[in-house]
């Protein structure tokens, strides 16, 4: 008992931080963004936020926020709010109303959410919502950020009651740790994992990435990339994906539409806008037969870490080439090039991942709900979400299967 009695305490009342709230991130002051989020990740530069904020305006209501402690600014915060329905969160391909337990879980879940503000980006994955300026006690700064949450729900208001709170994706190699959210009923879920493949700094081209794989795996490899000795398939960079992006639109959709989940498909000026933003930081490949552009992939370059962002294909194609395969061996190309030391391919075709080498990274969510009473029951439904496990595979010459 006395032990409720204190986090009572912690949370009832006004953590002495200071905040400046914003709807737009051009309104606050950018000297005071950039030196708390020098550190952090490309998706919360103001270059990256100034473009995404232009895109689903109808549907996003964005909020940025700094926190201040009498020293001066300790926290930078990036939120989204909006409606979801159940369909958006089974998804077109997680097979309806299937009497599968894991489905009705997921489904249970799903029937719970309406309207959420998430602290972070829907359209990416990685700790994208928060950044606590270097030196900080990460404990009392998180203290701040969770009164400033509890400032932008209320803001909001007017646009609609904001059912649950996100604050996503907490990886496991990260420095951030939000465990602090805790006394504010905030409830931890771990997601799907983020496949990372970690770069040998020796490796200086792809041969070099090739040579370091057992025979089976370089072999499967190898035969990828034959069908490209054909004048009649190629891959390479897309130049000027403005001009392109109707069809890039189309693929993208083509792979959106199998998702479990996807609450919001691209625009088609979504991802012209971001590659004019992060500049030399953003590339597309694409993959075309006959001239016809049959695939493509968006990497983006975070500091050390390559993402393999969008990607996109015809799946007829797809069955007669090896289209999927060739993109993923490409982000490893150009991130090879780049210098990185790991790549980040996100929570998808674990299986496929895997067979590259990458190793599945351990992702953590925080959920609060509005309501104090509710939290428990949403700490009970999330217990019984589970989530697919990448099989154990190294395909490099030191490891033995």
């Amino acid at each position: 008992m006395p032990k409720k009695k204190i986090k009572s305490s912690i949370t009832r009342k006004a953590t002495g931080f200071h905040f400046a709230l914003a709807s737009k991130i051009d309104y606050l002051n950018a000297d005071h963004w950039d030196k708390v989020t020098e550190n952090s990740s490309i998706f919360l530069s103001r270059e990256y936020l100034e473009a995404a904020q232009l895109e689903f305006t109808d549907d996003i209501i964005r909020d940025f926020a700094m926190v201040y402690d009498t020293t001066g600014p300790v926290a930078a915060i990036a939120t989204q709010t909006f409606d979801v329905t159940g369909p958006q969160l089974l998804g077109k391909n997680s097979g309806g109303s299937e009497v599968l337990p894991e489905q009705w879980k997921r489904k249970s879940l799903a029937l719970l959410k309406r309207r959420i503000m998430i602290c972070g980006n829907v359209h990416t994955w990685g700790p994208h919502g928060i950044a606590i300026a270097a030196g900080q006690d990460q404990k009392k700064v998180w203290h701040g950020i969770a009164e400033c949450l509890y400032r932008i729900r209320r803001a909001n208001r007017l646009h609609g009651q904001v059912d649950y709170v996100i604050v996503k994706d907490m990886f496991e190699s990260e420095p951030l740790d939000a465990t602090p959210l805790q006394p504010f009923r905030y409830c931890s879920l771990e997601t799907e994992p983020n496949m990372v493949l970690s770069l040998d700094p020796e490796w200086q081209s792809m041969d070099d990435y090739l040579g370091s794989l057992t025979k089976r795996y370089r072999a499967a490899a190898r035969k990828v990339m034959k069908p490209f000795a054909s004048p009649d398939l190629s891959i390479s960079p897309i130049q000027d994906i403005q001009r392109e992006s109707a069809k890039i639109l189309q693929l993208y959709k083509n792979v959106a539409s199998k998702a479990d989940i996807c609450l919001f498909e691209l625009n088609e000026t979504t991802l012209p806008r971001t590659a004019d933003a992060l500049g030399d930081r953003f590339v597309t490949i694409g993959i075309r037969e006959n001239e016809e552009l049959i695939g493509f992939v968006t990497i983006v370059r975070d500091d050390e870490t390559a993402i393999g962002f969008y990607l996109g294909m015809d799946y007829e194609a797809n069955a007669r080439r090896p289209v999927y395969h060739a993109l993923l061996l490409s982000v490893i190309e150009q991130a090879i090039r780049w210098r990185c030391r790991t790549i980040s391919f996100g929570r998808t075709a674990l299986d496929a991942k895997s067979r590259l080498g990458c190793k599945p990274e351990n992702v953590h969510v925080w959920i609060r709900h509005r309501v104090p009473v509710l939290n428990f029951v949403v700490q009970q439904i999330l217990k019984n979400v589970n989530h697919e496990e990448p099989p154990e595979r190294n395909p490099f010459k030191e490891a033995k299967e």
